[in-house]
């Protein structure tokens, strides 16, 4: 287990990666290191003659094209195949857009006009380049590769996204998206091989075989095989959108019943997507990614790997994941939550832009985090590391919205804990509440109210009500309900956390009002508060909690209490009279100027 850090990672970059080296380490294989193919090789393995198909019968006009870092070198060769490929089927966009002026009433026919001449071959070659659609590159995804980058492809002002490679299949919440995984060899006796190793003799075992999206094209033939060897408890699967399903963007094929389900499509709506596998063991074909592991560590009786070899295309690991350290890392993650169940501020930390129901997802947490009495503060701060999220010293622990692969984020040189919105869930329940039953889940599907059918309004709107009532109350001299509650300790280190919900805290009453407000000192008491700055940073005297604009606010009191600077001039604030001597700023002296390949300090000539 990494150990906790104590203080905030230093933020400086060294000098010398400054200008000489990059410290980004990148995923993508060198160039040296990807064995050269040939044209039909790359032809088959990127799905060209259907990717151009599918743009030819959507008439897209223009294209986005994201690549992970791993298959990004291919790029220009993508790029070109898929002209080329385009100007064999001919598509005339030029008739697409008369045909939408038609349909809008703006296309106008002067019946007086005289026939045009034919245009000559080389004004016809001329329209059919002009016809090619558009294709830009994504070079750089804003958030996680895993994920369609609806960002970037607006801002080249795209008509659709073709994302190659592995993918998460959430669903986007803009522009159209044509998915491929590219096509990836397997040795089928190997991994017969490899599954009865696995499984032994007993041929009867309920087996699930499932692949990564890269190599999903195989299950159905492996399935095949294995059942010409005798292995008939064996079931395939087939990829649907549908991350909520017992194993996400998957389904069990029926053999009496033919699917035509794609990843474009999601599930139809009668489609049993819960379907119970505690008594099945899977077998995963190539190296899932660790939320999937920790997503059916409690759906299926066990989990199986065969790690398929490293190869241009897929990013490159150092070890595949291994099953048997999941019931660990599940209690790891609980322990995460133990941390955010004593958190005062929580981060709503925004990680994805594109998939669909993320803004009523964070709408959702930032009423359940009210309701608990905490505060929250929204972040997008886009690629996560560690660096950005530690200039957030005052957030006391982080909450994810993203796609169900990127909401696990590892700890590792994380100041404070990262969570799913599940597990936020769980920190935010009442001790005697919080049961543990081993599950989990990274995504936002499901989360917040989906399994609250009926009787939702009634079980949230007291809670809400009741939390609004305890941030107004106003008490003689200060004392409330809040104090006759139990104490809360965290679990870790055993001390008493007294300011875990500090938007319940009870505002002191005026003591002058004690006696009963009169209708003259009501109205002069109204009018003043009226005329009160709406931006004023205003400090409770009893309690010692900041206030904006008669809010609570933990983050302006932890900017009071906890930063030892708060600006120029702090430094020489409620100095004692022993230290008269240093209360006088020192003179203020010209810095650093000039560009960055050579600076000039004060009035000296030379370049640093």
């Amino acid at each position: 287990m990494a150990s906790t850090l104590s203080a905030a990672p230093v933020l400086s970059t060294p000098a010398e990666h400054t200008f000489f080296e990059d410290p980004t380490v990148s995923s993508a294989t060198p160039a040296a290191d990807r064995p050269a193919r040939s044209d039909d090789e790359l032809h088959h393995t990127y799905e060209i003659a259907r990717t151009a198909a599918e743009i030819t019968q959507r008439r897209w006009r223009r294209v986005a094209l994201q690549f992970p870092d791993a298959m990004l070198g291919d790029a220009g060769w993508v790029v070109g195949a898929l002209e080329r490929e385009l100007r064999a089927l001919g598509l005339d966009l030029s008739s697409c857009a008369d045909e939408k002026k038609e349909q809008a009433g703006e296309l106008e026919t002067d019946i007086n006009a005289k026939t045009a001449p034919e245009p000559s071959r080389a004004e016809e070659v001329g329209k059919k380049e002009k016809s090619i659609p558009r294709i830009y590159v994504l070079a750089d995804t804003s958030y996680s590769a895993c994920c369609v980058d609806e960002i970037a492809a607006e801002h080249a002002d795209a008509d659709a996204v073709v994302h190659y490679g592995r993918a998460c299949l959430s669903p986007p919440s803009r522009l159209p998206v044509f998915h491929v995984f590219t096509r990836q060899e397997l040795d089928y006796d190997a991994v017969v091989e490899a599954f009865e190793k696995e499984f032994g003799d007993d041929r009867e075992q309920k087996v699930v075989v499932m692949a990564d999206v890269m190599f999903q094209e195989h299950v159905s033939p492996f399935c095949d095989r294995l059942k010409e060897r005798g292995w008939n408890m064996a079931k395939a699967t087939e990829i649907v959108r549908d991350p909520s399903a017992t194993i996400p963007n998957r389904r069990l094929i029926d053999p009496n019943t033919a699917s035509d389900c794609s990843p474009e499509q999601p599930p139809p709506d009668d489609a049993d997507d819960k379907t119970d596998l505690q008594d099945y063991h899977l077998f995963h074909i190539s190296s899932p990614p660790m939320a999937l592991l920790l997503t059916l560590s409690s759906r299926l009786a066990s989990l199986r790997i065969y790690p398929t070899p490293a190869s241009p295309y897929t990013t490159a690991t150092t070890s595949p994941p291994d099953p048997s350290r999941t019931p660990g890392l599940l209690r790891r993650r609980y322990g995460l939550v133990m941390r955010l169940a004593t958190a005062s501020i929580i981060g709503i930390l925004v990680n994805t832009l594109s998939v669909q129901n993320y803004l009523s997802t964070i709408d959702r947490l930032r009423d359940a985090i009210a309701a608990a009495g905490k505060k929250s503060y929204t972040i997008v701060v886009g690629k996560l590391n560690a660096a950005k999220l530690a200039n957030f010293s005052e957030i006391d622990g982080w909450v994810v919205v993203g796609c169900w692969e990127s909401g696990l984020v590892e700890q590792e040189d994380m100041w404070k804990p990262v969570i799913t919105p599940f597990e936020l869930e769980m920190a935010l329940v009442g001790d005697d509440k919080r049961i543990w039953d081993g599950r989990w889940w990274g995504g936002i599907e499901g989360v917040g109210g989906d399994d609250k059918k009926e009787g939702e309004e009634e079980a949230e709107e007291p809670t809400i009500d009741k939390s609004h009532e305890e941030v107004r109350e106003e008490v003689e001299g200060g004392v409330s309900d809040e104090e006759s509650e139990p104490p809360e300790f965290d679990f870790r280190t055993g001390k008493l956390v007294s300011n875990s919900r500090p938007m319940r805290m009870a505002i002191r009453k005026n003591p002058a009002a004690a006696n009963g407000p009169t209708e003259e000192s009501s109205t002069s008491s109204g009018s003043a508060s009226s005329k009160q700055p709406s931006a004023a940073l205003v400090q409770r005297k009893a309690g010692e909690i900041a206030m904006v604009n008669g809010v609570v606010s933990p983050g302006a009191q932890y900017l009071i209490s906890q930063r030892t600077w708060q600006g120029l001039g702090s430094d020489f604030n409620n100095v004692d009279d022993e230290e008269k001597e240093y209360e006088e700023s020192t003179v203020v002296e010209e810095g650093r100027s000039g560009v960055a390949r050579g600076y000039t300090v004060g009035q000296d000539d030379g370049r640093t």
